[in-house]
């Protein structure tokens, strides 16, 4: 599983989050997906790692614009993850 943070210039609203959220949703496999216009990042947790330029040409698609993309192996948490 992979965590990928986006960096996006142009949310403005809870609106603007949802439709980042869809278009995401639509043309990526993904598990989960988080928006935040507050603090302009959307978070997604897929099995692999997503292609930059894919990214951003969806989300070009959409008026937003990709300003930096952050991909890390994704740990879950739960009531089991003792000592890390």
């Amino acid at each position: 599983m992979v965590k990928t943070t986006l960096s996006i210039d142009g949310m403005m609203c809870n609106m603007c989050e949802a439709h980042v959220n869809d278009i995401i949703r639509r043309n990526f496999n993904v598990k989960s997906v988080k928006s935040s216009h507050k603090k302009g990042t959307s978070e997604i947790v897929s099995e692999a790692e997503l292609a930059e330029d894919q990214v951003s040409a969806a989300l070009e698609g959409i008026g937003y614009h990709l300003l930096s993309m952050n991909s890390e192996p994704y740990v879950k948490k739960g009531l089991f993850s003792f000592g890390k």
